[in-house]
């Protein structure tokens, strides 16, 4: 709330409130809107973005307090301040629980040690490398031809294969500190040198495996552990390694130095810092990774965390200013519309990267917008789209409301990285063409994520994309025919990917009345209506199923786990899911055929003293 303290409200309009059997009449919901929106342009920065919390999972901070000890850097980069908010995050999300950890009695395994907690315990000490299952940087070497090339997986793991297979490849371990060896003591319930580490690969708690290893995974790492890797660390096998971690960090620091030193992600960014350290402790490239650490701490009201990105800045931008321009109250917000218009232009990456992309991996990027921040830099389909959705309508009003729009050369960059992201089966996927086959999950290490390994189509982002593109109606001359075709396929793959009860798979959020209100939007931006469409006929009928008595809409997470859909528990409604299914239903038609399910909806937000804004998802 510092920009809320920062720009406080010159008044603070009275809360609407609705009795029992009272309707709620159009000045109500203005008199709301313009409520909510008041308080929401306070928490504006002065750059134009609206700062969020982008919490990611628990083992991203030990990961950054880990790497900071190792390298010596712990007390340079955090103040005691910082220390204290950290202790009090991590105390306010320890389990309530007297077996925190599960043990193997016959190896002395802590059973908790996925992959991804396994690589710190190893950099640290307290784990050997030789229980972990192998991660070779030979693996950079082969020809990008071959399916299971790292080039060919989904960004966000080929970006964490990479480091970790550098620090895999040299066996790096830290300084074997008095802490390490109490914690070598602590953690296992038999002396440290007496564990089965070999046993202690496949070794994983039952709560956290929800990607098991296939047998073939079993066999392939036994074989690189037990035959491959005793070569390769031996001469002339040993010349192979050097060569393939020549390589590794080569593209480790065209990653960083792509990103201003943020990197795709915090696991990357944590682990090309160690390995920048590692490969010379006195390096330009780690004193720049020092400062950006920074840009993924959060503080919020339970302590300091690490961000699992470095925000989502231009996403929830973007998505606030379609959410004003959908109000009738938008010259009242003129001066909040004009800073989130320089912050969507200033944001757009205007060159691709340097270099040969094929030789880096890397899609084009002239033209997009992140996720985050132009310093980070890696486009992504959907806030590409969301991005030009936004751009286009502020374009649309006097300068004097909106500010200058952007120019249309700039916009027209923006349709070639669209028309770019395109797969030949229509969907759109992330950050790249899905370029290799869903079989390499069968390759999967993680253990605890599904799903990772290929950049995957997406009914959101192929829905947000053909919304960005059915929008360019005011630029009809550029690729038009292209376009077409891309709208074309992008439809009939939202058709054909939706469920037989009507629902739409959501990936990005809680889950089925997410990807269910995209594919409705993304259908109703090329024409189709509930009339003319069967799909959006089968999504409504879906939709108004799941609504609850409370007159809400309630999808529980593990709809996102099981793949089915699953209520919250005691039928409890939620606000996002209930704005997400309300959206679709208005969009389409739903008011004109019967708006009492829609009513009831909007009854049950005025309940929560909420509205119901025009805000796209989390993600």
């Amino acid at each position: 709330m510092q920009f809320s303290k920062e720009s406080p409200i010159a008044e603070v309009l009275p809360q609407v409130k609705v009795e029992e059997e009272e309707n709620v009449t159009e000045e109500m919901v203005t008199d709301t809107l313009r409520r909510a929106l008041t308080f929401h342009s306070s928490l504006q920065a002065p750059d134009g973005h609206w700062p969020g919390d982008y919490g990611g999972p628990m083992f991203l901070l030990p990961g950054l307090v880990i790497a900071l000890s190792i390298t010596g850097a712990l007390d340079a980069v955090l103040s005691e301040e910082h220390k204290k908010e950290i202790r009090r995050y991590l105390y306010n999300h320890q389990a309530i629980s007297i077996s925190l950890i599960v043990f193997d009695i016959q190896t002395g395994i802590s059973m908790i040690m996925v992959a991804c907690i396994a690589w710190w315990q190893q950099v640290l000490g307290a784990f050997e490398w030789s229980g972990n299952n192998p991660l070779p940087p030979e693996m950079w070497l082969l020809p990008y031809i071959l399916p299971f090339h790292p080039g060919r997986m989904w960004c966000h793991c080929r970006m964490v294969y990479l480091p970790v297979s550098y620090l895999y490849g040299k066996r790096f371990v830290g300084p074997i500190t008095p802490t390490v060896l109490a914690l070598r003591e602590e953690l296992f319930p038999i002396p440290y040198l007496e564990i089965d580490w070999n046993r202690a690969r496949n070794a994983c708690a039952k709560e956290d495996l929800y990607y098991p290893h296939p047998l073939l995974q079993d066999i392939l790492w036994a074989s690189l552990h037990k035959i491959v890797e005793p070569i390769l660390m031996r001469w002339p096998g040993k010349k192979l390694r050097v060569k393939a971690l020549q390589t590794a960090i080569q593209h480790i620091h065209y990653e960083d130095e792509n990103t201003r030193y943020i990197c795709i992600g915090s696991v990357n960014k944590v682990l090309n810092m160690l390995c920048c350290w590692v490969e010379d402790p006195n390096s330009e490239a780690f004193k720049l990774h020092l400062p950006r650490l920074y840009d993924y701490l959060w503080v919020a009201e339970d302590g300091m965390k690490m961000q699992g990105y470095n925000g989502s800045q231009l996403w929830d931008t973007a998505l606030a200013v379609q959410a004003i321009l959908s109000t009738n109250i938008v010259e009242e917000y003129s001066s909040t519309l004009r800073k989130a218009n320089m912050y969507l232009k200033n944001t757009q990456v205007q060159e691709d990267c340097p270099g040969d992309l094929n030789f880096w991996y890397r899609h084009i990027s002239k033209g997009a917008w992140p996720l985050s921040t132009a310093d980070h830099g890696w486009p992504v389909s959907d806030c590409t789209a969301e991005g030009l959705i936004a751009v286009l309508q502020l374009s649309k009003l006097p300068p004097e409301i909106a500010g200058e729009p952007l120019e249309a050369n700039r916009l027209y960059d923006a349709v070639n990285v669209i028309l770019s992201y395109q797969n030949a089966d229509g969907g759109f996927a992330t950050y790249e063409l899905t370029r290799s086959y869903p079989w390499l999950e069968l390759i999967n290490p993680s253990e605890i994520f599904g799903d990772i390994v290929i950049d995957y189509p997406y009914v959101e982002c192929t829905s947000a994309a053909i919304q960005a593109l059915a929008a360019l109606k005011s630029h009809p001359g550029h690729r038009r025919h292209e376009v077409d075709r891309c709208i074309q396929k992008a439809t009939k793959y939202i058709e054909s990917v939706q469920a037989s009860d009507g629902s739409w798979y959501g990936s990005w959020s809680v889950c089925f009345t997410y990807g269910t209100w995209f594919g409705v939007t993304g259908l109703v931006a090329v024409g189709k209506s509930y009339d003319n469409s069967p799909s959006i006929q089968r999504a409504c009928n879906f939709l108004l199923s799941k609504q609850l008595a409370s007159g809400g809409w309630g999808e529980s997470y593990l709809s996102c786990q099981n793949k089915v859909y699953s209520n919250i528990e005691g039928n409890q409604p939620h606000l996002a899911n209930t704005a997400w299914a309300m959206l679709a239903l208005i969009d389409a038609g739903q008011a004109e055929r019967d708006p009492t399910p829609l009513h009831k909806g909007a009854r049950y937000c005025y309940d929560l003293k909420y509205v119901v804004l025009k805000i796209k998802g989390t993600r």
